[in-house]
């Protein structure tokens, strides 16, 4: 631990930003779930409520640049491919 005060305030505040990321990657990677079951479940509406509240969600992540804006763009792009594929069949 460190001795200076304005270090101990950093590391804590680093503690703080790890937590509340992890918290919002962890939600985000449930709604991806979410939405992944109900693609599996082949439901139309269902897919397309999910669909919205998980794009929502990675958007959101990604504006507050916990995951890099590409990262977002290509979770939503294999999310919306799957979900067309599944309401196609």
């Amino acid at each position: 631990m460190p001795n200076i005060k304005s270090v101990i305030k950093d590391v804590i505040r680093s503690r703080q930003r790890r937590d509340r990321n992890n918290a919002a990657k962890s939600r985000m990677k449930t709604y991806v779930k979410k939405a992944t079951l109900a693609i599996r479940g082949g439901d139309t509406e269902e897919i397309t409520k999910a669909l919205s509240e998980t794009i929502s969600v990675i958007d959101k992540t990604a504006k507050r640049g916990i995951i890099h804006k590409n990262a977002a763009a290509r979770r939503k792009s294999r999310l919306m491919k799957r979900a067309a594929l599944a309401t196609k069949a």
